[in-house]
């Protein structure tokens, strides 16, 4: 139940990331790619995905963020 929890935050925080990224609102996208960085971190530490998904997320949403103008 508790892992259930943490991944649906995930996708939640990647929601409103990708609504940011494609709104073209670099400040909000910014603050979001930090919230849902945080959240990868935290959830791999205690082992609810692997780490190497969440290096692999947090790598390419950090490239979509580099993307906008």
């Amino acid at each position: 139940m508790q892992n259930r929890s943490v991944k649906s935050r995930l996708k939640t925080l990647e929601r409103q990331y990708e609504v940011a990224v494609e709104g073209g609102k670099k400040e909000d996208a910014t603050k979001a790619f930090h919230a849902i960085e945080s959240a990868f971190d935290k959830a791999a530490k205690s082992g609810v995905v692997h780490k190497s998904m969440a290096s692999r997320k947090r790598s390419r949403l950090a490239v979509r963020l580099a993307t906008l103008k």
